[in-house]
C-alpha cells in the first residue's frame, strides 16, 4: 500500500527547499512553454468562452485588442467565440496571473528560475490599481498603459535584472513577512523591497531620464508591484512539490470567475473543480455583495505555498482591507496549521514567536476536519471593466477536496 505520510513529507520538503529567483523579463511568445500567436492564457482551471465571467471576458477582449487581432469590442467578442482563439489555463504553461490572469503572446513576463531543482515559472507585469486589464477593462487608456509597460518598462527591468544577476524572492518574501506583509493582498513592504533592489540598477542604465523617472515612479506608487513575481515564485515552489506519487498535498488552487479548481501532487495534471464562491468582505463606496463576481484569479497560489491568508498573523493591518480584527488574522493562521503537513522553514511569523507558516495543504485533513483553506482576495465587479469593488475572504468548496480524495482512493485501490 502507498505510504502517504512519506510521500507528503517528500512533497512538502521539495516545496520548502525550492529557491525561486527572478532572473529576467522576456516576451511571452518564445518564453512560456507552448505559447503561440493564437493562444490566450487565463487564470483558473480550463473554461470555454461561453462560460467565462464578465471580468474574464473583458480581459480576453482587451488582449485581442492589445494584440491587434481585433479592431473593436464587437469583433473581439466574435473572434473569441468563433474557435479561432485557443484558451488554456496559465497553470498548464508554468505561469500564473492575478484576477482574470490573461497572458497574450506579445506581453512581457517575469521569468522565475527555481534554483534547487531547476524549474521555471512566469507571470505578467503588474498594472497597478484602478481600471486594469486583469479586472476586465480594455478602454484606450488601459491598452496605452499596457503598451508602455511592455515596450518601455519591460526592457528597462530586463536590463536591470541582468545587472542584478537575479533577485532571490524567497529571501525577499521572508523579510516582507517580518515587515507586516502576508504576500497576497498586502505587499507594501515587499514592493518597497523590490524597488530598493531595482532602483540603484535602473539608475545606472543609459536610458532616457524621463523613462527612468516614470518607471521608478510607477513601481514606487504601486503597492502590488511585487505581487506578480511573488505569485510566479509561489508557482515555482508549488510545482517543485508536484508529481510525488502517493502524495495528497495540494499544489495548485485557482479560480477563473466561474469555477474553483485544485490540483494534487500525486494525481497528475487533473483538475478537481466546483462553482467558485463569492467572497465576503469590505466593499468600496457604492458597491455591495450583489455587484460582486464569484472569486477569480491564480493568486491563491500564495496560500498554496504557505503565505497569503495562511500567514495573516504576520499582517494584522490586512484586516483593515479584507475585514475582521487583528485577532481574526492570528486565528486564521492558527486554523490553517490544522490542515497542513508542515511549518515553513523560511517563512516565519513574528507574532507567533517566529513559528513557520502553515505549509502543504493535505486533502485528507481538509476532509477529516471539514476545514477548507482560507483565502485573502480582491473582489471584482460582475461586469467587465468596472474593476475592483472591494476585498475580503473566501474559501474553496469542500466538494473539490472530496472529489480529489475519491480519485486518490480509486487510484490506489483504497
Amino acid at each position: 500500500m502507498v505510504d502517504v505520510s512519506h510521500a507528503n513529507a517528500e512533497s512538502v520538503r521539495r516545496m520548502i527547499a525550492a529557491r525561486p529567483v527572478l532572473t529576467a523579463v522576456e516576451r511571452a511568445s518564445g518564453t512560456i512553454p507552448g505559447m503561440h500567436d493564437r493562444l490566450l492564457l487565463h487564470a483558473g482551471p480550463p473554461i470555454a468562452w461561453e462560460r467565462m465571467s464578465g471580468p474574464l471576458r473583458g480581459a480576453v477582449v482587451g488582449a485581442l485588442l492589445y494584440e491587434r487581432i481585433a479592431t473593436d469590442e464587437q469583433e473581439a467578442a466574435r473572434i473569441a467565440g468563433s474557435g479561432e482563439i485557443e484558451f488554456s489555463p496559465c497553470h498548464d504553461h508554468a505561469a500564473v496571473g492575478p484576477m482574470a490572469g490573461v497572458i497574450s503572446p506579445s506581453m512581457a513576463v517575469y521569468v522565475i528560475e527555481e534554483r534547487t531543482d531547476g524549474g521555471r515559472a512566469y507571470s505578467t507585469l503588474n498594472e497597478g490599481y484602478g481600471r486594469v486589464l486583469r479586472y476586465g477593462a480594455y478602454a484606450p487608456e488601459v491598452l496605452e498603459r499596457l503598451r508602455w509597460m511592455n515596450e518601455v518598462m519591460a526592457p528597462i527591468l530586463a536590463e536591470a535584472l541582468t545587472l542584478a544577476g537575479g533577485i532571490d524572492l524567497r529571501t525577499l518574501l521572508a523579510e516582507a513577512l517580518h515587515m507586516g506583509d502576508e504576500g497576497h493582498n498586502r505587499n507594501k513592504a515587499g514592493s518597497l523591497l523590490f524597488l530598493k533592489q531595482l532602483s540603484p540598477l535602473i539608475a545606472r542604465l543609459r536610458i532616457d531620464p524621463e523613462d527612468r523617472a516614470r518607471v521608478l515612479t510607477f513601481l514606487g506608487d504601486n503597492a502590488l508591484s511585487v505581487l506578480n513575481p511573488v505569485m510566479a515564485a509561489c508557482k515555482a515552489m508549488a510545482d517543485a512539490a508536484h508529481g510525488v506519487e502517493g502524495s495528497t498535498i495540494v499544489t495548485a488552487m485557482a479560480r477563473n470567475g466561474t469555477d474553483f479548481g485544485i490540483r494534487v501532487s500525486g494525481l497528475g495534471a487533473e483538475w478537481f473543480t466546483a462553482p467558485a464562491q463569492t467572497p465576503d468582505g469590505l466593499y468600496f463606496s457604492g458597491f455591495s455583495h450583489s455587484n460582486a463576481n464569484p472569486d477569480i484569479g491564480d493568486s491563491t497560489i500564495t496560500e498554496t505555498a504557505g503565505i497569503g491568508a495562511f500567514a495573516m498573523a504576520a499582517a494584522p493591518a490586512i484586516v483593515r482591507f479584507v475585514s475582521g480584527t487583528p485577532g481574526d488574522a492570528v486565528n486564521a493562521t492558527l486554523e490553517m496549521y490544522e490542515i497542513t503537513a508542515a511549518e515553513h522553514e523560511h517563512f516565519t511569523i513574528p507574532a507567533l514567536d517566529f513559528r513557520g507558516s502553515p505549509t502543504g495543504i493535505d486533502i485528507r485533513r481538509v476532509i477529516e476536519l471539514g476545514i477548507t483553506p482560507r483565502i485573502n482576495t480582491g473582489i471584482a465587479h460582475r461586469e467587465a471593466g468596472v474593476g475592483q469593488i472591494g476585498a475580503g475572504l473566501v474559501r474553496p468548496p469542500l466538494e473539490i477536496f472530496e472529489r480529489a480524495l475519491t480519485a486518490f482512493a480509486e487510484r490506489h485501490g483504497i
